[in-house]
């Protein structure tokens, strides 16, 4: 039976969920724009910059400074690159604001990113954009942007709520704002509600639910699962990226689906299939240096053609370009693939497309406003900025950016909120009475229910979709939920209680894999990402439109919205005053 619990109450100005590259972007801007005296707190389900996504990042960071770009180029990239698809006004931004961040972070964050002999920031190239722009810390940026960050939040007087897992958005009595933010304090057990005017979900997506994939095993779409039940709508939930380029060290080990950075090809790294030939211009002009969605498909495409059963994957070589060379500007993947017993730098090493990044989030305004008072989203929660298709540099620069905005707008909006809200306490109930529900049932194994819905979406919502394959899969989610459903946890000690916390998991991607597979049965065409072999074309540009989910009746309900070309539309392109030659806006 459900345990009857007290909850704790605790007040903060502006609370923020999250400690990636948008949680701590946003608390310190927040502190700058804020009034004094606001009381600012951080939430994260793991350590402050010990978690999350940002962390991981390997490859870099996009920003036009390079000789020969601009703002506006890297703007017809990304429009490009998504297909279309992207918010414009959000692309526009990231592009602009971009190069005011990475400036921050060398200027007052402390970061050091690699240089030239001259002293100007080094790019390397990155697929699908038409210059090297992509700064980066040799192969281990996201580590030397989030150590930094963590290092100016922790001396500043921000409170930090760790190991504290966020599971329900609880709205004020009228439902018109936000009135906080449920809690599982997870060294306890004890639930912790805490109210707040403004707060930001920059808790990241993390499509874990696939077989293969790259995020850290925590990171299961907890933050859009709350929207959803909230009732916010969520765009393009049918667009996962998958990195073309997962390491595939065996399921003895969770090193599978890390990624192996796209700057190898970048640098010229060959994709070689079971017989050891290129494969990849057979598939695009570009070969290796495509997109992410074209090289995926491609690795897949050559998957499904091996009938070795010894062999899943393809492999990428390196060793053309010199071992020393790759030892040298690759040291942190050398490593990392030599701990798995291959050599990256004089050999080959086995790769799979690998469930990346999730481009789908809820629907912002460019400032990161949500249609409830109060709540805000950044980074990989926030859906708009990359359209079907994110290009590898974007992700971290999306997380930045958009988090300082997040944290200026909620230090100016918080000005005219005068107090704090009451809670619906009914949906406060709703949510610790959803939490407990397993406690009421015998235990069973979570993890074998886990690798069920890993395997259904890897098979029939993965890289490449049809109709038939998403609605078996329905089906098969459906029996996935109705068996979480009767799995029990032990509840007689709540004090990081992991058991617990899968089962939470779980329920979290369930929900949103119900998501993704039906947007991506109501898109037929082909766009990014998101691949129907049975609508392989990707339709007409000029009347582009993205999904809009959202939770009606208890039912995911799947509508489409067109596309607003508010600054350039398909043919046309946008120049920047010292460029004088035509980008070309090609589909």
């Amino acid at each position: 039976m459900p345990l009857k619990v007290d909850i704790e109450r605790h007040d903060t100005d502006i609370l923020i969920l999250g400690s990636g590259g948008a949680g701590l972007f946003a608390a310190l801007h927040a502190q700058q724009s804020a009034p004094e005296g606001t009381r600012i707190s951080i939430a994260v389900k793991g350590l402050l910059g010990k978690c999350g996504c940002t962390r991981m990042v390997q490859g870099g960071y996009n920003v036009a400074l390079g000789h020969g770009d601009s703002v506006e180029r890297h703007f017809m990239d990304t429009i490009i690159g998504g297909k279309w698809l992207p918010d414009q006004d959000m692309a526009w931004k990231l592009c602009q604001l971009a190069v005011e961040r990475v400036r921050e972070l060398e200027n007052e964050i402390g970061c050091f990113f690699d240089r030239e002999p001259d002293g100007s920031l080094h790019h390397k190239a990155f697929a699908g954009q038409t210059a090297d722009r992509t700064v980066h810390k040799g192969d281990l940026t996201g580590i030397e942007i989030i150590n930094r960050l963590m290092e100016q939040v922790l001396s500043r007087p921000i409170e930090r709520l760790e190991e504290h897992r966020a599971i329900g958005l609880v709205p004020s009595r009228d439902g018109s704002a936000i009135s906080g933010v449920l809690f599982i304090d997870m060294r306890t057990g004890t639930f912790r509600f805490v109210r707040a005017k403004t707060v930001m979900m920059g808790t990241g997506g993390g499509p874990t639910m696939y077989k293969y994939h790259t995020p850290s095993g925590d990171k299961t779409m907890d933050g859009l699962a709350m929207a959803l039940r909230l009732g916010l709508p969520l765009r393009d939930m049918e667009m996962v990226q998958f990195h073309p380029t997962g390491l595939l060290a065996g399921e003895h080990t969770r090193m599978t689906g890390t990624v192996l950075e796209e700057g190898l090809r970048g640098a010229g790294g060959q994709l070689l299939n079971a017989h050891g030939k290129r494969f990849m211009f057979d598939y695009d002009q570009r070969g290796e240096r495509a997109t992410r969605d074209v090289v995926s498909r491609g690795i897949y495409a050559e998957m499904r053609k091996n009938n070795d059963p010894a062999q899943v994957g393809m492999y990428i070589s390196m060793k053309h370009l010199g071992p020393d060379l790759v030892r040298r500007k690759f040291s942190g993947m050398v490593k990392r693939c030599a701990d798995c017993g291959f050599d990256l730098a004089g050999g080959l090493v086995e790769v799979v497309p690998t469930a990346h990044y999730f481009m789908g989030g809820v629907i912002v305004d460019p400032d990161t406003r949500t249609m409830i008072e109060g709540l805000y989203v950044a980074g990989e929660d926030a859906g708009g900025a990359h359209g079907s298709n994110r290009l590898g540099g974007n992700g971290v620069a999306n997380s930045t950016v958009f988090g300082g905005v997040a944290g200026e707008t909620m230090g100016s909006d918080i000005r005219r909120m005068a107090a704090l809200r009451e809670p619906d306490e009914d949906i406060l109930a709703a949510e610790i009475e959803r939490a407990q529900r397993p406690f009421a049932k015998k235990p069973g194994k979570v993890q074998d229910i886990r690798n069920q819905l890993q395997e259904m979406m890897w098979e029939d919502v993965g890289v490449i979709r049809t109709a038939t394959g998403m609605k078996r899969g329905l089906g098969r989610l459906e029996t996935i939920r109705e068996e979480l459903a009767e799995t029990g946890v032990d509840s007689s000690n709540l004090a990081f209680n992991l058991t617990w916390h899968d089962w939470l998991n779980v329920a979290s991607l369930t929900e949103i894999s119900e998501v993704i597979t039906k947007a991506a049965l109501s898109r037929e065409n082909s766009r990014g990402a998101h691949y129907r072999e049975d609508f392989p074309d990707e339709g007409n540009l000029d009347e582009s439109y993205f999904t809009v989910a959202a939770m009606k009746g208890g039912d995911v309900e799947v509508q489409r919205e067109q596309v607003r070309f508010t600054i350039v539309k398909p043919g046309q392109t946008v120049l920047s005053e010292d460029e004088p030659e035509t980008l070309v806006a090609s589909a």
